[in-house]
């Protein structure tokens, strides 16, 4: 009897080893070891799909009035309507000035899309691995926050605006020093940004005052 108790006690405690080392979590890196947590891009479906059902539009009809021409039939309207418009207009004219204004500014407003990651919604995390990226959205953080504060003593209302560089609380406490509101918002607020996990936390301002004298 005692023969086969020592035979499978290691089998025994070498399983236990085993499921310990598979399920013992890895060690969380260095920040910035798994690279830059950067922020979000957005997809852009809708500026992308207008431009394209716009250009789509404009070389279709202006390749079916080249074909036509071709064909030795009349331009189109539009096309001799506008040859000739553009034949008289002037370049110093308001008008081909405030057209050309604002061409260029869907110029810029389009070169700013590609170029920007957009989704401002959106706080990213830090990295603790290389193939995971987390994002947090800032309402919830505003949320977040927002219940921290109202767990501090003397606070009756609360409003956060979470910004990607800033967060702003303002506060208002019907009871306590103004003083001592603050530096236990200060306290416990900065706590709840740390543990966010955000990759770049935000700068806290923290804002508190008495409410109206009808609502005290």
């Amino acid at each position: 009897m005692t023969e086969p108790e020592q035979t499978h006690r290691p089998v025994r405690e070498l399983d236990q080893s085993a499921s310990a080392a598979a399920y013992d979590p890895a060690p969380v890196p260095a920040e910035g070891e798994h690279g830059r947590a950067g922020r979000f891009w957005s997809a852009r479906r809708v500026p992308a799909a207008l431009l394209a059902l716009v250009a789509l539009a404009g070389s279709g009809l202006l390749l079916y009035d080249v074909a036509a021409v071709r064909a030795d039939r009349p331009a189109m309207y539009w096309r001799r309507a506008l040859a000739d418009h553009l034949d008289r207009w002037r370049l110093d004219e308001v008008a081909v000035l405030v057209v050309a204004g604002a061409v260029v500014l869907v110029g810029v407003w389009l070169i700013v899309l590609a170029v920007t990651p957009g989704l401002r919604g959106v706080l990213p995390m830090q990295r603790d691995r290389a193939h995971v990226r987390a994002g947090l959205d800032r309402k919830a953080a505003a949320l977040v926050l927002r219940d921290r504060a109202m767990e501090v003593s003397g606070v009756q209302s609360v409003r956060v605006r979470m910004g990607r560089t800033k967060a702003t609380v303002r506060a208002r406490s019907h009871f306590r020093e103004l003083d001592d509101v603050r530096a236990d918002l200060d306290t416990a607020l900065g706590i709840g940004l740390k543990e966010l996990g955000l990759a770049r936390p935000p700068a806290l301002a923290v804002h508190v005052g008495r409410p109206p004298a009808g609502k005290r």
